[in-house]
């Protein structure tokens, strides 16, 4: 899509200078002509209207030119037939201003040195920009001039636009999916671009020349005031460019286009143009097939999408993360986030763990984004009120996701008061989700683990494939392993009896149904094999480490 970009806002403007690269040519362009500028042009009044767009020139020594027009155009002419009296000026430019010209160009050189007064006030209290030239011009090299940059710019737009409708058709071609869709229009347009439903939730934001937070901020309010409409328009206090997305009579939202922000160079902040219409009804297009293919809501793909960049900490700035999970619905201010994972093995269908546990969610009135993090994985972020509790929603949802699947593990993080911190909170929940064995009991009934779940047995579970710690095992137990292997022993077992009862040898000798001279030859065989002092506190610690470290690596 960078290539079409590159190429589409180029044209061959050729030798003039002056010209624009591209779009629509504009009264303030064809003054800056040379062949113009050679005459020492005056705006002498309309002159906040330069940027009348000029669709042709003609040339005119008519009392009534208007006739022969269309609209559009830019009148050149000697000042020969104008009218006399005060009255026929008038009504001279009455007749240009009422089909629209763009502006009349007076050559001071034959009959005129100054342009009439009664001249320069119809004009001015007409809008009509009126131009002089204290010099003489060919009327019929500006014509050619201009004109050759007309056809030009025409042919260039038909360029453009076949290559808007090819890059759309590509997209549609190989199933783009509608964040793929909104960026290509972006990307496309040089405008931000935005995806709505219907209850004016925004729930794709590709912003260009703008942050997420200035495109998103106030967006529900801001889109309300913006509406609707039944075709592609600049509709609302804003400007908006939107187009209805809709199949059959059936609406599902909107795509909006949004004009540049204030203070853009005047370089960049140009009105809408044809090219930004078709472009934006090719989007609501391929939405549109984008939805019929697609079995996914928007909403789900725009949670997953929310969820995932909050986890990974991918927005630019806590602003635009703010501004984007509030467009869609979720209260970021005075409110307490929290995340919760599901790794479930389900199918995610209308009765998947995603859909049942965002349905769950809506009936218990909590606000908050459900979406599928990686396979297998969902994330929850709650967005409760300061006083509220959070255990019996996480639990509700535990519930449901063991439900659906046995060996569901639910875990989940801290609470956090900032939005941009809820990665945070992402982060301790997988770590949480890592370290949770299977098969253990939770403490106190609970069916989701939390920070305080883990351990020294469950932190050395969560780092079993780290090979410093199954080197460390092998290191402290091998030889003792060896030695059973050999001989049929099962001094492995004297051992964990003798930690496990704290060095107190009259435990060990009853954990293992042994006597206590049993025990003592046992412990010293132990102790020979190991090279260690079991009287040391901290060698009994550190045999202690690696027998859990070893029960974590057989267990997984």
């Amino acid at each position: 899509m960078s290539e079409y970009v590159e190429t589409s806002r180029t044209s061959e403007a050729g030798d003039q200078g002056g010209a624009p690269a591209g779009g629509v040519l504009t009264l303030a362009d064809v003054l800056a002509l040379p062949v113009l500028a050679a005459g020492r042009p005056e705006v002498l009044t309309g002159v906040t209207r330069l940027d009348r767009p000029v669709r042709w020139v003609h040339i005119t020594e008519l009392t009534d030119p208007a006739s022969f027009l269309k609209g559009g155009e830019l009148v050149l002419t000697t000042g020969m037939p104008l009218p006399q009296d005060t009255v026929g000026v008038r009504r001279y430019v009455d007749e240009l201003a009422d089909i629209g010209a763009a502006a009349l160009v007076i050559e001071l050189v034959r009959r005129y040195h100054r342009p009439p007064d009664s001249l320069i006030q119809a004009c001015r209290t007409r809008g009509l920009p009126l131009v002089t030239l204290a010099e003489d011009v060919n009327f019929l090299e500006v014509t050619q001039v201009v004109h050759t940059l007309i056809l030009g710019n025409q042919a260039d737009a038909m360029r453009r636009t076949q290559r808007v409708h090819e890059a759309f058709t590509a997209l549609t071609l190989r199933g783009s999916g509608p964040e793929e869709v909104v960026r290509a229009a972006a990307e496309m347009s040089g405008r931000t671009v935005v995806l709505e439903n219907l209850v004016h939730q925004a729930l794709i934001c590709e912003p260009s020349g703008s942050t997420v937070d200035e495109a998103l901020t106030g967006w529900e309010q801001r889109s309300r005031a913006t509406p609707p409409g039944d075709h592609t328009e600049v509709s609302g206090p804003e400007s908006w460019l939107v187009a209805p997305v809709e199949y059959q009579g059936e609406r599902w939202g909107r795509v909006v286009m949004l004009p540049p922000p204030p203070g853009t160079p005047a370089s960049a902040a140009a009105a809408f143009v044809p090219e930004d219409v078709t472009v934006l009804e090719r989007t609501a297009m391929a939405l549109t097939i984008a939805r019929l293919i697609h079995a996914t809501p928007w909403e789900r793909t725009a949670h997953r999408s929310a969820l995932r960049d909050l986890a990974e900490q991918r927005h630019h700035s806590p602003e635009d993360a703010r501004a984007r999970l509030t467009a869609l619905g979720l209260p970021t201010e005075g409110s307490v986030f929290l995340a919760v994972l599901a790794d479930v093995r389900a199918e995610d269908d209308d009765s998947g763990p995603e859909t049942r546990l965002a349905r769950e969610l809506r009936t218990t009135g909590v606000p908050a984004l459900v979406g599928t993090l990686a396979p297998g994985r969902l994330g929850v972020l709650l967005a409760l009120r300061p006083s509220q509790p959070w255990r019996p929603v996480v639990e509700r949802l535990s519930r449901i996701a063991l439900d659906l699947c046995p060996e569901a593990v639910v875990s989940v993080g801290p609470e956090v008061t900032h939005l941009f911190d809820a990665a945070r909170s992402f982060r301790a929940a997988a770590r949480v989700a890592e370290a949770a064995l299977p098969g253990r009991p939770l403490p106190e009934g609970r069916t989701f683990h939390e920070l305080s779940d883990i351990g020294l047995r469950q932190l050395l579970y969560a780092l079993r494939e780290d090979t410093r710690i199954q080197d460390y095992a092998e290191r402290q137990l091998g030889r003792l392993i060896d030695h059973d292997t050999r001989h049929g022993t099962d001094l492995l077992s004297t051992l964990r009896h003798y930690l496990d009862a704290a060095g107190n040898k009259t435990t060990t000798a009853r954990l293992g149904a042994l006597s206590r001279e049993t025990v003592y030859q046992r412990l010293r065989t132990i102790e020979r094999l190991l090279d260690r002092d079991l009287e040391s506190g901290e060698q009994r610690t550190e045999l202690h480490v690696a027998l859990t470290a070893l029960d974590v690596l057989r267990l997984g």
